[in-house]
């Protein structure tokens, strides 16, 4: 049975409660499993923050609603099922601060600056920039929920870069410009180990979420491009 199965199920068993019971079902059902719940709280993450940001700034675009299925993909007989899960989100009078805790604390093998939780706010920024825009109550949802994330000031910065226009390409790498290049380059290739497509899905994240590491592969790779192209002329 694949995960989407798996996870619609959990919503099956939880029909009529709120999401927050969605969570604790993927707690108890796949505690043996703990890939596929990462997997799992993965897609829930998405859906439900994305919902709960969608209605931060209280408009959802059309090109909003594009950007979510870009990055989460599902086949089209399930479509109800993921509408259905992605407005108990928007409903539910609980607030996105106990989702994004609950959800956290399913990532129980991380530490700070958690990469898989790293992956969830990856995939909230390419959604909230597909109006052309990261409006200024999207940027204090994101930076609410990097917080309760546990993720250092410095990670966001980082993450924030790689989506914002005019990106800084030494925030993109994490460096400084007084770093000399070889510093740089080592950083480079650091980054691109760590964010390789297939180490992210050995982490947990969904094939189906490779949108999210070609963008982070891409902007890595102009980051670097512009600073070795910018060391040269110098």
């Amino acid at each position: 049975m694949s995960f989407w199965e798996k996870l619609l199920n959990a919503v099956g068993s939880t029909a009529g409660n709120a999401l927050s019971a969605v969570v604790e079902a993927i707690r108890t059902l796949f505690e043996g499993d703990p890939e596929t719940r990462r997997k799992v709280a993965f897609s829930v993450a998405i859906i439900a923050l994305s919902a709960k940001m969608a209605k931060a700034d209280g408009i959802v675009t059309e090109n909003e609603v594009n950007a979510f299925r870009e990055i989460f993909e599902f086949p089209p007989d399930q479509a109800k099922n993921v509408a259905r899960l992605y407005n108990l989100a928007r409903q539910d009078v609980a607030g996105y601060e106990a989702y994004a805790e609950r959800l956290s604390s399913l990532c129980v093998t991380c530490a700070n600056d958690c990469p898989v939780l790293e992956d969830v706010l990856d995939g909230l920024f390419h959604i909230a920039k597909a109006d052309g825009l990261i409006h200024e109550k999207e940027i204090a949802f994101l930076q609410s929920v990097a917080q309760i994330f546990q993720m250092s000031e410095e990670r966001f910065e980082q993450i924030m870069a790689r989506h914002v226009s005019g990106r800084d390409p030494y925030k993109v790498l994490g460096v400084s410009p007084q770093d000399d290049f070889p510093t740089i380059r080592r950083r480079y290739h650091g980054l691109v180990y760590e964010n390789h497509p297939d180490r992210l899905v050995s982490r947990g994240l969904p094939e189906e979420f490779h949108q999210i590491a070609n963008e982070r592969m891409a902007a890595l790779n102009a980051a670097y491009a512009e600073i070795e192209k910018e060391r040269r002329a110098a």
